[in-house]
Formats: C-alpha cells, structure tokens, sequence
C-alpha cells in the first residue's frame, strides 16, 4: 500500500472511531498530497507530466512536518501554547509516514566518506551530503552534523 493509500485508510479509520483530532490532522496531509498532485498537472509545473513517485508524497509530508515545526516556535513565541499543543499533535501523526529516521551517528557515519573525498570543505560536502541522505536524516540535523565535522 502507498502512502496516499495509507493516509486515505487512516483517515477513514479516523472518521469511523470519530476522533476528530487525528481526522481533522490526516485531512490536512491528505489536502496537502491533493494540492501537490494539482500543481503537477500545470503545464508551468517543471515536472509537468512526470509520474508522482512515493519519494514525491514523502517529500509533501517533510514539507508539512516542517511547516508545523516552524508554527509550533512562533506560537510559542507569541505565547499560544494552546495552538502549538495542537501543532504537536498534527507533527506525531505526520511523523508516523515518514520512514525511519536516521541518527547521529548513522548520519556522521554516512557524512565521513564524503569529507574523506570531498575535503574538508563544507561547501563541497553539504550538497553532497544532503542529497544522499534526504528523506533518510532531517535536513537541519544534517547541516549540524556536516559543519561539526568540517570544522
């Protein structure tokens, strides 16, 4: 099953155990893989026509986890912690779709041979670095881990 597939699945469960909480929140990503599908039959699209792939739908649920990583310090910023609390909730059930995340040291394992190849330039190493980990390790992790170990 995909991962449109599985979130159209939750939501249903969702609907039928009548939790609106996780409803209302899958609802959310399954707007958001909708609006992505949309924007990629618009001819002005650079991926126009290509295939929507599994790695795409991940990318729309990293894409929404940060937005609620973002809401969750400006409201408490602002003091609404009522409103981050609700952010959190959505970012647990997001979390789940995404695959297993890599850690630090599986991250600096993986960033080593590069700087071995690279140097120990951060310019060279990041992109590279990056590409070969999305999806895999948050991309701020990354960058952390890339500019301690250039350094």
């Amino acid at each position: 099953m995909g991962l449109k597939e599985e979130v159209n699945a939750a939501t249903t469960a969702a609907m039928k155990a009548r939790d609106k909480e996780k409803t209302d929140a899958l609802r959310l990503l399954k707007a958001a893989i909708q609006r992505f599908e949309i924007d990629r039959t618009d001819q002005k699209n650079p991926n126009y026509g290509k295939p929507i792939t599994e790695e795409d739908l991940i990318g729309v649920v990293h894409k929404e986890i940060k937005q609620r990583r973002d809401s969750i310090e400006q409201f408490e910023k602002g003091g609404r912690t009522d409103l981050a609390d609700k952010e959190r909730v959505e970012l647990a059930y997001y979390e789940a779709y995404l695959p297993k995340q890599m850690s630090r040291e599986e991250i600096a394992a993986a960033v080593q041979p590069i700087i071995e190849r690279e140097g120990k330039d951060f310019r060279k190493v990041m992109p590279l670095a990056a590409k070969e980990l999305k999806g895999r390790a948050e991309g701020k992790l990354v960058s952390e881990i890339v500019k301690e170990l250039t350094t």
